[in-house]
């Protein structure tokens, strides 16, 4: 009886062992935070270790240098930035915590368990390209909203 006893207790102390391991882990990864600024310093964008977007900056020229489309794209652009080098920061947080053979990246993208072809979306020929806009690069007069309905119950 006394085997099982000692068993048990090893048992228990490596649970407790993980449990305080996984706790450190996620201080650390709520803990991490990335930024990214663009080569002129007037748009920052912060993500948090999961590539949320947790913070903004924009700087007030900036209005005065970058049209809407523009601004947009730097914010998604940076965003992205900044993103990568959370997403690298977690994976090696997260790294120590899984099993030998386990891809952190791929756990934090959702993509662990999933083949190449699962990942891959299909193409969605119901979306609009460039070509549906013409040569102009500005879609600020694009509508984007179907208003076939509305229109025929008026």
């Amino acid at each position: 009886m006394t085997d099982h006893r000692d068993e048990v207790e090893q048992l228990l102390a490596e649970y407790r062992r993980s449990r305080e391991q996984l706790a450190d882990v996620q201080q650390q990864l709520t803990a991490i935070s990335e930024s990214a600024s663009s080569d002129d310093g007037l748009v920052t964008a912060t993500v948090g270790g999961r590539g949320v977007l947790t913070g903004l900056t924009i700087a007030d020229a900036a209005y005065e240098r970058y049209r809407p489309a523009e601004l947009a794209a730097q914010i998604v652009r940076l965003t992205g930035a900044a993103t990568a080098k959370a997403f690298t920061g977690a994976s090696e947080t997260l790294a120590p915590a899984l099993p030998q053979d386990t891809d952190p990246q791929a756990l934090l993208l959702g993509t662990a368990d999933l083949s190449a072809d699962e990942i891959t979306p299909a193409a969605d020929s119901s979306a609009p390209t460039a070509d549906d806009f013409g040569d102009d690069e500005s879609f600020e007069d694009a509508n984007w909203i179907d208003d076939s309905e509305w229109q025929r119950s008026r």
